[in-house]
């Protein structure tokens, strides 16, 4: 919407400009939605929002309890992403992650997705005529990923991919996922189980914690451990600096850390105990050993088995 105005429709490359043009488009959006609910005496609210935004825990809840005053108040919150501050590297990146970010914060039942097509298809309905809509999907695995891959959709930034990576945030929360066509009239109310494609979320949602912690965009840094301690993690235990091989990247205490094998596949995300600095220092040594090293009483644990969530092979 702000495109014509700092461009005249022309493409836009500099970071600035594009933020110059999300700052103007955001407010006219907001507004088209403000005259369109007060059309049916509805109360709307803008809510914007950046990937630290549900990426650090205090700021999750804050969002979280705001969403929900809105709506005790009956206020409509119309969520996008802060476009003006993000940048290329810290952002959501389409609005199908976000939304599933915001149906986990608040703990939906279910989220509606609305695309080109009518669903997730076994090929792209747009080349093959003969490609089928699957209806329900129980679990998302590497056949329903590969059937993402081919493009279905022509709308926005995410396209199929990123509805299948958000539908398995919700699933992983206990919140049930629908893509349907939003090209047709009155979308919601002809939304059914046959028309369009149902991602059911398991029986036994995760805690709120676990579900913030696993579903996290973007780690500080990697943990590679060995068998070992691979081992150990999925035997419920702490994760020890004696069992691990190599740390990546820069991160402070208290940041989220992805861990991974000896095979570089990722087997768990957690709460790191010490920054890089200080945990590449006891890498592979005995937690014994921590105060010597260091100088200083730190944890036996560089994440605890509280603060570590393992991810299924």
């Amino acid at each position: 919407m702000g495109k014509k105005t700092i461009s005249n429709h022309k493409v836009i490359s500099r970071l600035e400009d594009k933020q110059a043009a999300a700052a103007i488009g955001q407010i006219e959006l907001a507004n088209c939605w403000q005259q369109a609910l007060k059309k049916n005496k509805i109360n709307s609210a803008q809510l914007l929002l950046t990937l630290d935004d549900s990426e650090i825990r205090r700021r999750y809840l804050n969002v979280r309890k705001t969403i929900s005053s809105l709506h005790k108040n009956k206020v409509i919150p119309i969520i996008n992403e802060n476009d003006t501050v993000a940048t290329e590297e810290i952002r959501y990146g389409d609005n199908d992650r976000l939304a599933a970010r915001v149906a986990q914060m608040v703990d939906a039942d279910l989220l509606i997705m609305l695309s080109d097509v009518d669903g997730l298809y076994t090929q792209s309905p747009i080349k093959n005529k003969q490609a089928k809509k699957i209806i329900n999907i129980n679990e998302i695995n590497e056949s329903i990923e590969k059937m993402a891959g081919s493009k279905h959709s022509k709308l926005g930034s995410g396209g199929m991919t990123t509805k299948i990576w958000a539908a398995k945030i919700c699933m992983d929360s206990g919140c049930s996922t629908v893509i349907a066509n939003g090209h047709k009239i009155n979308t919601l109310s002809k939304i059914n189980k046959k028309n369009s494609t149902w991602f059911h979320a398991s029986k036994s949602p995760s805690s709120s914690r676990k579900q913030w912690l696993l579903n996290h965009l973007h780690p500080s840094g990697t943990i590679i451990i060995d068998n070992g301690a691979t081992k150990a993690v999925f035997q419920n235990k702490s994760l020890l600096p004696a069992g691990v091989i190599e740390i990546k990247g820069k991160f402070s205490r208290g940041d989220v850390i992805s861990v991974t094998n000896i095979k570089n596949k990722k087997i768990g995300i957690g709460v790191i105990a010490y920054d890089s600095n200080d945990a590449i220092k006891i890498i592979g040594k005995n937690s014994k050993d921590i105060k010597h090293i260091l100088g200083y009483d730190g944890r036996d644990e560089l994440i605890h088995k509280d603060d570590l969530v393992k991810i299924n092979l």
